[in-house]
């Protein structure tokens, strides 16, 4: 069995780990969700991550729909923001606006509509100044829709320098099908621009945005990664390549890690409106503090729900959409973005592997309450590992696949156990249904032993009962029908005291029962067990001889012998055909003492060893020492009488014996004689014949130095 619970340990750890691994590299990408959203529920541990001072956003929000009129503005008022802005002393401005038409407002537009030569106000023209003047950087947007087409728009112009190493046949960035950028004259007076899609999962979160596109064969970076280049004075950005995708990206010295895409995933800070907000009618009136934007990031877009641009993260299903651009610069800002580089792939499947086979070979053979508390531990250090390697080290390690291989693990360990241990009990009960009892085969089949029924040395107490004048009895019941009726129902009886103190039937021989205590399993005070178990057949023999005078015409007898002692206890016998049994010197001894029982007419007989070892109250007198056959050393042999100390006037007789058998002892044979003699008037026994009977026959030797022992010569 042994051989087998190998064999299918190595073929469920092999098809577990496969399976696993090619789950992880062929599942679609909406399994890849799952392991996105035990992410989120990482971002709400941590709580709200302080978003730093330094990026503010100029909110087009609510108020300032009220204030200034409905969107779109006239553009001089976002001409005057930009002003106030820059008067202000802003770092760097970035619009998360598209102006891809002409202000419809504007009032040259209505002069040459109709024809008028005044020079009136160009709106389009005031902005286009404004961003001439200040430090803003335009957005635009990617189409990726084929339904949609942006045939006349301008494609903006990057003062940066791109430069791709280690390109491959697949570059892995995003490719778009067309753009939808600013008019002309806005587009050309400002300094740079930035593409603003936020490109969402499938579960529609944005939980990464991409820093640079491919279109028309051309580079372009997103806004936000724009706005830090400019600001970092980074005229060089380099795409680094491996054989999987982009690896990452620099500006100068500083690397953003990415994935193969030329994604960054975000370290979000919070739910909705956790940067600092500015209304942009308070920047459109001049009524901001102007602290609260110089040197620092500003971002122009908006909060307001009819203007759609919403979006979620893990915190917030509906925030701003600029606080994505706002995250990314913060991430870029204080470097702590999360990354997953191209070794993640081989270190998690390694994880795999790893997990798999710890759990199916060290722990394994753990008891399923030890092995589920395991379980827990490692669920929750599982857990404990993606939150530190997420938050300490900005890891992303894929949580739902290594929990995925956690569980399938246990529950193929779990599973496999359960089978083999249901296996190991099937045979256990075919080896013992009628050899012990039901506590005992309980207890076997709880134990978490492998080796409960391995041959090993214990110390048992033997027990070994026969049927006196069974000839007799079998030529007077006449049919072989009756005596196995007599038989069964004997030995019916007989079992059921044996079982009830959790002894175990070792065989019938015959008329004969052989048994013994504390094996296969430990019993607790064996020795006491055996006796009572004795004391319980003795007393059954008279409703046994009640029914078998009445049913059969026979009268039943028995005696019994116990013996304490080690054993070697196993599974013996041939290759075959085998027993579970015991063997040793105390076996035989205790079959010696059943025999002594017709000698010293008594019906239980239990040696000094098994005297030594009663706990419970008897009531007891010493028979003789003696040496039986096949045996050179001599033993103190004793008769139990009765469960529970004796009565007074047993005690007095059982005191007189023994004052009788001391005389014996000593060598003193006249006076035993007398003793033995006096006992014998006041209540006749056959042993008490025995002792004067011997002691006349010691005299006549003449023997000197008598030892007290009496040795017999036959079985």
């Amino acid at each position: 069995m042994r051989s087998h619970y190998r064999l299918t340990q190595f073929l469920l750890f092999f098809s577990v780990s496969c399976s696993i691994i090619y789950g992880y590299l062929f599942l679609p990408a909406s399994y890849q969700n799952l392991d996105d959203r035990l992410r989120d529920f990482m971002f709400l541990a941590r709580g709200i991550d302080p978003a730093s001072s330094d990026v503010v956003i100029i909110d087009i929000d609510e108020k300032s729909l009220q204030d200034i009129g409905q969107w779109p503005w006239e553009r001089s008022e976002i001409a005057t923001m930009l002003k106030n802005l820059s008067a202000a002393k802003a770092g760097i401005i970035g619009l998360d606006i598209v102006f891809s038409e002409e202000d419809k407002t504007s009032p040259s537009r209505f002069a040459k509509r109709y024809g008028f030569r005044s020079s009136l106000p160009d709106y389009d023209q005031e902005l286009s100044d404004a961003i001439r003047d200040t430090p803003t950087i335009l957005g635009y947007i990617f189409n990726f829709d084929p339904a949609v087409r942006h045939d006349h728009t301008y494609v903006p112009e990057i003062p940066a320098i791109f430069i791709e190493k280690n390109l491959q046949n697949n570059h892995y960035l995003l490719e778009p099908l067309s753009i939808l950028s600013n008019i002309p004259l806005l587009q050309a007076s400002g300094y740079s621009s930035g593409f603003i899609n936020n490109v969402p999962d499938i579960s529609g979160t944005i939980r990464s945005v991409p820093l640079v596109m491919r279109y028309q064969e051309t580079l372009f970076p997103s806004l936000g990664l724009e706005m830090y280049r400019i600001a970092a004075n980074v005229s060089k950005v380099t795409l680094n390549y491996s054989p999987s995708g982009i690896g990452s990206i620099h500006l100068g010295k500083i690397e953003i890690p990415t994935d193969r895409n030329g994604r960054l995933y975000l370290n979000h800070r919070g739910p909705g409106k956790t940067f600092h907000y500015l209304s942009a009618s308070d920047v459109v009136r001049n009524t901001f503090d102007p602290k609260s934007v110089e040197g620092k990031f500003v971002l122009v877009g908006t909060s307001a729900y009819g203007l759609m641009d919403l979006r979620s993260n893990p915190y917030d299903n509906i925030i701003p959409g600029i606080e994505i651009h706002a995250t990314l610069i913060d991430n870029l800002l204080q470097h702590d973005m999360l990354t997953r580089p191209d070794w993640i792939e081989l270190a998690e499947i390694g994880m795999i592997l790893a997990l798999t086979f710890t759990v199916f070979y060290p722990l394994a053979r753990l008891n399923p309450l030890t092995l589920f508390s395991v379980f827990a531990v490692g669920f929750s250090l599982l857990i404990y590992l993606n939150y530190y390697l997420l938050f300490t080290h900005h890891l992303i390690v894929n949580l739902f696949f290594m929990i995925l291989t956690l569980s399938l693990s246990f529950l193929s360990v779990l599973g496999m156990n359960f089978f083999f241990e249901h296996r190991q009990k099937e045979e256990v009960k075919k080896k013992f249904a009628q050899k012990v009892s039901r506590q005992v085969m309980d207890d076997l089949l709880r134990s978490d032993s492998a080796d409960a029924l391995s041959t090993r040395e214990v110390e048992v107490t033997v027990f070994f009962s026969d049927i006196r004048s069974f000839t007799s009895i079998s030529e007077k019941l006449g049919s072989p029908k009756k005596l196995v009726s007599f038989l069964n129902e004997y030995m019916t009886v007989m079992a059921k005291p044996i079982i009830e103190t959790r002894g175990t039937i070792d065989k019938f021989i015959g008329d004969a029962i052989m048994a013994y205590w504390n094996a296969p399993n430990h019993v607790e005070n064996h020795a006491d067990m055996a006796v009572q178990s004795a004391l319980r057949q003795l007393e059954l023999r008279y409703l046994l001889n009640e029914k078998f005078t009445a049913k059969l015409g026979v009268q039943l007898d028995f005696g019994i012998g116990l013996n304490t002692g080690v054993v070697t206890v196993g599974d013996i016998g041939s290759s075959g055909r085998s027993d579970y049994t015991i063997i040793g010197d105390s076996v035989n001894l205790a079959s010696r003492l059943e025999g002594l029982c017709k000698y010293y007419h008594v019906r239980l007989i239990i040696s000094e060893y098994t005297y030594r070892r009663l706990q419970s109250p008897y009531s007891i007198r010493e028979l003789d020492t003696v040496r039986v056959i096949g045996k050179s050393k001599p033993i103190r042999i004793y008769e139990v009488m009765a469960l529970g100390a004796p009565s007074r006037e047993l005690q007095e007789q059982l005191d007189a014996f023994h004052q009788a058998l001391e005389l014996y002892y000593s060598g003193k044979f006249n006076e035993t004689i007398d003793a033995f003699t006096r006992l014998k008037s006041l209540r006749p026994e056959l042993l008490y014949d025995i002792y004067i009977e011997r002691s006349r026959h010691l005299l006549s030797l003449g023997i000197d130095n008598f030892d007290g022992v009496y040795d017999f010569h036959e079985k």
